[in-house]
């Protein structure tokens, strides 16, 4: 056995993971990348060093959510090192990165970029890989090529087969060589445990609370906590020639206030692509809403119209019921549809089947 599958094994001996045999049968994809790094020389020495690593395979780990994806990243990350980082927050990093370069005028922004984000890397593991914006998918075939020819190990994680990234994509076509990078250079593994986790975390578990009060926040705070292991970035989504920005996001699960969502001026194409972006979304502080505040209350109800079709698990804190949370006032009849939803998303199997 190897590093990963030992400390894997410790932690279900003592109780801190509970055995998969799909879990398990990916190990040994993770223990030969271990082992093939601990083989190579570090980037940057001198002399005969010099030479170029060759990248070890890498691994495209793909399967439903909430199947352990992320936790397994994550742990061989914390026993190997590397880079790890979510893929919104990557490509968002290489998008600035290359309007910095624009600006000295040189004539190819990516060459510069991939350099740089290459430098004195060995290992860049890449959690929830999905492309749905075209200016990302023209830039991820040959930044990732750069980066293998540069000796980087890349380990993703996926909802989707690589055959089904950028799926229906405008100028899909251009999209195609980058999939056949990652099928010849990265081991695809579909972990195919019928058991998903997160939505094990939250079996039986309520989801919405009411009044949204002190007591309501402890009680997120300990959901967010156990699904997101402690640890969040910002999740920026481009929609169109704008960002959304939601400041706090791991594994899935994005947490957001009422009013970041609904009182900003957002659209159906923004919550779109958030239903798209998470599995999970934790949104605080739902006021009562009225003809006083009807253009929070209309996006309110758009949110979530594209959570319900997407079947993304909510959890929520809200002033009241959903059945009291408009009474009175345009669009109150409306209301009632959106009130029906948030009860049934409330059910313990909801989303199960997304």
């Amino acid at each position: 056995m190897g590093i990963v599958t030992d400390t894997y094994e410790a932690r279900v001996a003592a109780g801190a993971l509970e055995p998969d045999p799909a879990q398990r049968a990916v190990l040994p994809e993770f223990d030969r990348i271990a082992e093939g790094l601990a083989g190579e020389a570090p980037k940057g020495l001198k002399g005969f060093f010099a030479k170029k690593p060759v990248a070890v395979p890498g691994l495209y780990l793909w399967g439903g959510v909430g199947r352990g994806k992320s936790m397994l990243m994550d742990l061989f990350h914390e026993l190997v090192g590397g880079r790890r980082v979510h893929f919104h927050a990557f490509m968002q990093e290489v998008q600035a990165k290359l309007h910095a370069a624009r600006q000295t005028g040189v004539d190819d922004a990516l060459l510069p970029v991939g350099k740089e984000i290459g430098e004195g890397l060995r290992l860049l593991c890449l959690d929830e890989m999905q492309i749905t914006d075209i200016t990302d998918a023209m830039i991820v075939g040959r930044l990732f090529g750069m980066l293998m020819e540069d000796g980087v190990t890349v380990v993703t994680t996926s909802n989707r087969v690589p055959d089904d990234l950028y799926k229906d994509g405008l100028n899909r076509a251009l999209f195609l060589p980058f999939i056949e990078l990652m099928k010849t250079r990265l081991v695809v593994h579909e972990l195919t445990s019928p058991r998903d986790y997160r939505q094990d975390r939250l079996q039986g578990a309520q989801v919405y609370f009411h009044p949204a009060n002190a007591e309501a926040r402890a009680e997120i705070d300990a959901i967010w906590s156990d699904l997101s292991g402690g640890k969040s970035e910002e999740l920026v989504l481009k929609v169109k020639t704008r960002e959304v920005h939601i400041s706090a996001f791991a594994n899935g699960v994005a947490r957001a206030r009422f009013y970041d969502l609904c009182g900003q001026p957002l659209g159906p194409a923004d919550y779109l692509a958030l239903a798209e972006a998470v599995r999970v979304l934790i949104l605080e502080d739902i006021p009562r809403l009225s003809s006083e505040n009807y253009n929070q209350a209309r996006r309110f109800v758009t949110l979530v119209d594209a959570l319900y079709e997407a079947r993304v698990r909510l959890i929520a804190s809200a002033a009241d019921e959903p059945e009291k949370l408009y009474l009175e006032g345009a669009g109150s009849f409306e209301f009632e549809r959106t009130a029906s939803r948030l009860r049934e998303m409330q059910a313990a199997d909801w989303g199960a089947e997304a």
